[in-house]
């Protein structure tokens, strides 16, 4: 009698699965095995500075040195780099100034071991993934193989860098999208919950690491959403059925990521409590809480008066300081005057004296101070070149929808009082 092919196939299926309690941790740890000896493989060779280790080495020694400084990046992935090397007896003091550098007499193999470490993890996560998913032994061997035999990737996991790390969460997260899925027979049970956690934990740590790991939250979130469209199907249970599962899904995949990704950045902004590189891009409130600053613990006016000397700072793009030097606009760019620019970082050059926008009003230190206030009219004078800040109807050389900026006149010279010297407050 003919064998139905529903039956055939359920009996393939527990077939395969029974080999799985046998084979499949044979399988299992002669690949995690090959994953990890292939790249802990000379780990410590080449012994210089190769390709984007001088970044994240660097940002790593600046965590452990404590020193403020500024990053596209979220701060995870460096925090586990200058982790790693404090576990492993590195102390920051290597400058990691430029590939090739050599690392004498530096601790430099344990911070590429962890991020070894982590890319070696790739491979049993991409095999229990695709078994959850398939459960089929072939194809989680197959795909876990093409991961470990693929040379960019193993290259890749072998150095101080931030991709290790990432690709680590990434598929943690997918690993444990996919063992929450297979809980659908013990809905709301205690490993139900965990691995529901576990997944909103490495996707936040996914996205702490790089912004890119942002399609990683767009693709569970994705996923999520077919499942609560296939719960919201089930006609035969009650609507706080459905509500039940949206409310889970979002404190443990929206809520409960966002107080990860805030509390990462808490523990970056508690540890990088000296100044560094990164200060101008803040504002001088947040500047002055960084020891060595400047700014740190100085007192500083409620108001701006006439005769004070200011930096200017845009708030919006960039955060860079109202700048200017002796350079001047080249030919065939507005008016052959003294530039205008933005600058990012902390010079002489930011530094502006407020005015009387009339000569006849001299600023005498003995004089009452008299505090700026709406409508007053002023001249900003650049302290280095005591050139006046300066607008005319001359299109600006990005865009000819504005005017040009130009430092414009001298001190001693008659015109100081121009009208296109002169800003309203």
């Amino acid at each position: 009698m003919a064998q139905s092919p529903s039956k055939t196939t359920v009996h393939s299926l527990q077939t395969n699965e029974s080999k799985g309690n046998s084979t499949w941790w044979i399988v299992f740890i002669i690949l995690t095995i090959l994953s990890f000896g292939t790249r802990l493989y000379k780990v410590d060779e080449p012994d210089h500075v190769c390709w984007d280790e001088t970044h994240f080495g660097k940002m790593g020694s600046w965590y452990i040195n404590r020193t403020f400084f500024f990053d596209v990046h979220p701060p995870l992935g460096k925090m586990l780099i200058a982790l790693s090397g404090v576990l492993t007896g590195y102390n920051g003091s290597f400058p990691f100034e430029k590939p090739g550098d050599k690392y004498e007499g530096v601790n430099y193999v344990g911070m590429r071991e962890f991020c070894t470490i982590l890319g070696g993890a790739l491979i049993p996560f991409t095999f229990i993934s695709i078994w959850e998913m398939t459960h089929s032994l072939n194809a989680a061997t197959l795909s876990a193989s093409l991961v470990l035999f693929d040379v960019g990737t193993l290259t890749l996991t072998q150095y101080i860098l931030l991709d290790p790390i990432l690709l680590f969460f990434m598929l943690a997260s997918f690993v444990g999208i996919c063992k929450f899925r297979s809980c659908t027979l013990s809905e709301f049970s205690v490993s139900w919950w965990l691995w529901l956690i576990f997944t909103g934990v490495t996707m936040a740590c996914c996205v702490c690491v790089k912004f890119v790991g942002l399609f990683q939250v767009a693709f569970i979130g994705l996923m999520t959403i077919a499942d609560l469209w296939f719960i919201l199907g089930k006609l035969s249970k009650p609507i706080s059925y459905t509500v039940k599962h949206f409310v889970a899904r979002s404190v443990c995949l929206i809520i409960l990521p966002i107080l990860v990704y805030i509390g990462f950045f808490y523990i970056h902004l508690f540890i990088l409590n000296k100044s560094g590189n990164g200060d101008g891009f803040y504002s001088s409130a947040f500047q002055s809480k960084l020891q060595g600053n400047s700014l740190h613990n100085a007192s500083m006016p409620k108001d701006v008066s006439f005769g004070a000397i200011i930096t200017l700072k845009n708030h919006r793009t960039g955060g860079g300081y109202l700048h200017s030097h002796w350079h001047l606009y080249p030919e065939n760019v507005g008016a052959k005057q003294q530039q205008i620019t933005t600058y990012a970082h902390k010079d002489e050059n930011n530094r502006w004296l407020v005015k009387f926008y009339n000569d006849d009003e001299k600023i005498n230190v003995n004089d009452t101070v008299r505090i700026l206030k709406h409508g007053d009219m002023i001249r900003l004078e650049h302290i280095p070149t005591r050139r006046n800040l300066h607008s005319h109807r001359e299109p600006a050389p990005i865009t000819k929808k504005h005017y040009q900026v130009t430092g414009y006149g001298e001190v001693f010279l008659k015109f100081n009082a121009f009208k296109n010297n002169i800003f309203n407050i």
